[in-house]
């Protein structure tokens, strides 16, 4: 596949993985992009690796997109943090100072 053919695969399976996975991604077109390309190299890395296809044929559609979306959920894993509103932050500033 060409350059430009894995660019449109990535982005058209990086929408899918991103309709597909519940919460709010704050992502442009180039990370939709980059999430598609890196879920389709996932998934082909690890159906080789368990032997489901070989080198030469290629995963497809849906392997990519079941990719995909297992790197956007370990990205909302990892990236995911506890916001303290200003109110939040008060109580828990005397909590601390009653302790």
């Amino acid at each position: 596949m060409s350059v430009l053919g894995w660019i449109v695969f990535g982005f058209v399976v990086g929408l899918v993985a991103r309709a597909l996975t519940p919460g709010r991604d704050s992502m442009g077109l180039l990370g939709t992009t980059l999430l598609g390309i890196f879920g389709a190299l996932v998934a082909g890395w690890i159906g080789q690796a368990l032997g489901w296809y070989t080198s030469e044929g290629m995963g497809g559609f849906v392997s990519a997109t079941v990719g995909a979306v297992a790197v956007l959920a370990a990205y909302h894993f990892f990236s995911s943090r506890r916001r303290i509103s200003p109110s939040n932050k008060r109580s828990e500033q005397s909590h601390r100072d009653a302790a």
